[in-house]
């Protein structure tokens, strides 16, 4: 099904990345924006070697950078290195905002987004999207067009798809827990008709289920050889979980194994996987009484065995994250208010 793409291109509010701020133009206002100052030593103190192994990711002379700001919860976010560009929801105000690396140029790409939270792209290049609003999957067409490629299982709607990874084989692989529809915030409040899952759109189009034995899944992601899916339990009890799973044929998976625990105050959100396994995190408090988010806020990288190796501080809650760049080399993080980003001596996994 497919439906043409009415949204505004013209920019709500743009920043420069050497943190200028320019006019707005028109469109949703900006919320709140953060006046971030980098650090001018090297190496950041921001970039924390938590143990000796991540030392070789941590570049010496390479410091955080806010490319932009004024959302009001960023999400989802994916590179689009053959335009130079790279693309994040915010989901609050209903539209998709646009880095552009050449020019620095920070301003709305897609609005309104029905409320988009994870994005992806195929393996033809094509941005997918997970909408909280319209409760579906959608693929947009080289000519703009969008074509619906999930709304419903079994008959009945889907809850608020979430986080989307592609595989290989042209898989889509999604999560789908209810938290887009739990108010009027990130879409519109209504009642969940199936139980939290995830799911996988097969090459033909055909949608099965993975597993609806996790509560509130969120991020998810493969191993580089594809072998592993992790996925982020994100109302499991006491603490918030990331799941690793070996993968079989088609939508099966098996040896259910816990790879991380946040353990105590954090929390994990979206995440990414790098070429030698290792799993950068989006990561915050959970807001537990006494939990200091200053001392929690950016983003946790782990091995592949789920030791924390080393710690990336924000001024903000980080939700999500994805490698990019002309090198695939650089990290950009989806947080709060603001796009962060930060070079790294590692490349993302494809």
């Amino acid at each position: 099904m497919q439906e043409q793409q009415g949204a505004s291109a013209r920019p709500a509010f743009l920043k420069t990345a050497a943190g200028s701020t320019l006019a707005a133009l028109g469109g949703t206002a900006a919320a709140q924006a953060f006046d971030f100052k980098p650090s001018q030593r090297y190496p950041d103190p921001a970039v924390q070697v938590l143990d000796p192994s991540f030392g070789k990711y941590r570049i010496y002379s390479s410091t955080v950078e806010q490319l932009g700001t004024g959302m009001r919860w960023a999400e989802g976010p994916v590179w689009f290195g053959d335009g130079r560009y790279l693309l994040v929801s915010d989901i609050p105000n209903n539209r998709i905002m646009r880095f552009d690396e050449a020019t620095g140029t920070f301003g709305v790409f897609r609005q309104p987004s029905n409320y988009s939270n994870g994005l992806a792209r195929d393996r033809q290049g094509r941005l997918l999207a997970c909408e909280h609003l319209t409760r579906r999957i959608t693929r947009t067409e080289y000519d703009g067009r969008i074509t619906v490629l999930a709304d419903s299982f079994n008959g009945k709607k889907l809850n608020s798809p979430n986080d989307i990874v592609c595989k290989s084989d042209g898989s889509i692989w999604f999560t789908d827990p209810p938290f887009g529809i739990g108010g009027n915030w990130e879409g519109d409040k209504a009642a969940s008709e199936l139980p939290h899952s995830v799911y996988r759109i097969a090459p033909d189009g055909k949608i099965g289920l993975v597993t609806a034995d996790l509560n509130g899944p969120n991020g998810l992601a493969f191993s580089p050889d594809e072998k592993k899916l992790y996925i982020v339990e994100g109302r499991a009890q006491p603490h918030r979980v990331i799941w690793s799973y070996d993968v079989g044929s088609g939508a099966s998976l098996s040896n259910k194994t816990r790879l991380v625990d946040a353990n105590g105050p954090g929390s994990i959100d979206g995440f990414k996987v790098d070429v030698d396994g290792n799993l950068w995190c989006g990561w915050g408090s959970n807001g537990a009484p006494g939990a200091n988010p200053a001392d929690l806020d950016g983003v946790m990288v782990f091995n592949p065995q789920g030791k924390a190796i080393g710690f990336i501080r924000l001024p903000e809650r980080c939700a999500n994250l994805s490698f990019g760049g002309a090198k695939n080399n650089r990290l950009y993080m989806a947080s709060c208010h603001s796009l962060y980003a930060l070079y790294v001596e590692m490349h993302g996994a494809a």
